[in-house]
């Protein structure tokens, strides 16, 4: 989404190699569109927030691959702004300049990418819509230089709220909208997708440690503070977009968890349910992921792999 760039150097292996440094460790995830349905080929979580991608290069096979990788948390943002009046194919010249009102560096050394969010088929004469995702290029240009110094095929950087998206999409009932939260050692994230869209999305700033680390009151204060949030998400959602119906919401499953999806269930309006991807993805090659709890480990790096977008 913030970068993409193609290499011309060879040809490169289908699908979509996800290598994504995070605090939880290194994440990689192999997916392939196979028959109508993605399939994840391998996943694996090397531990370590500073990973050696020479090493992977030889132990994981990323040389020829079609790698992604996701911007971290805190390095980039996310804007929502009204779509200029101009053609489409000219809305980033358009809204450079706007950029420099939200941001806090020279819109000069600005990468940046937008976001359609869909409103005129549902609600005809409303004001269009974007997110604008934001970086600095000095954040963006050290994640290319890991892997061109490596000459390997980096051939996007995403975001984890469409890593996210990417998943939700699969899950959607027909013709409503979906919740999906999960947490990690970053805390946790909620995306709000429709027809495989991002509608909406926001950071809860609960690590999840802090479950495991707590006790019993203050795991009730935690699962609180979440449910307030997102009743209060969804109530302004529900305002915003009034033409889409939120079916369930699904919670990433994690031993650190447990207890908050009664929480949940019990205090919010829409079902509540623990997320498996075991009916929209086939994991029949990664043994492991059969178990939704292993799925929540790797599902961000299981997302920027099921990217749709064909390299030139």
């Amino acid at each position: 989404m913030l970068s993409m760039f193609f290499s011309q150097r060879r040809r490169l292996k289908p699908g979509w190699l996800a290598v994504c440094m995070g605090q939880d460790g290194t994440g990689l995830a192999a997916v392939r569109q196979e028959a109508g349905q993605p399939a994840v080929q391998w996943v694996a979580m090397e531990e370590g927030a500073d990973a050696d991608l020479a090493a992977l290069t030889k132990t994981r096979g990323l040389a020829g691959s079609r790698l992604v990788t996701l911007m971290p948390a805190g390095s980039y943002q996310i804007v929502q702004m009204n779509a200029p009046a101009v053609p489409r194919a000219e809305w980033k010249d358009a809204l450079r300049w706007q950029l420099k009102d939200f941001i806090d560096f020279p819109v000069e050394q600005a990468t940046f990418d937008v976001l359609e969010i869909p409103t005129e088929p549902y609600a005809p004469g409303r004001p269009t819509m974007v997110y604008v995702v934001v970086a600095a290029n000095a954040q963006v240009a050290p994640l290319m230089q890991r892997f061109d110094s490596l000459r390997l095929s980096l051939e996007a950087i995403d975001i984890p709220e469409l890593a996210l998206r990417n998943v939700a999409a699969l899950l959607e009932d027909e013709n409503r909208g979906l919740a999906l939260l999960s947490f990690d050692r970053g805390g946790g994230l909620l995306v709000i997708t429709f027809k495989g869209e991002l509608y909406a999305s926001r950071r809860i700033e609960i690590p999840l440690e802090q479950f495991a680390m707590s006790d019993q009151e203050r795991r009730q204060s935690l699962f609180e503070r979440i449910g307030l949030e997102l009743q209060r998400t969804l109530d302004a959602f529900d305002r915003q977009y009034s033409f889409i119906s939120i079916s369930r919401l699904l919670l990433a499953p994690r031993p650190e968890l447990g207890g908050l999806l009664d929480y949940l269930a019990s205090s919010l309006y829409v079902p509540v349910e623990n997320m498996d991807l075991s009916g929209c993805i086939d994991l029949s090659a990664a043994a492991g992921l059969q178990q939704p709890v292993e799925q929540s480990r790797h599902l961000l790096n299981i997302g920027a792999a099921l990217r749709q977008e064909v390299a030139a």
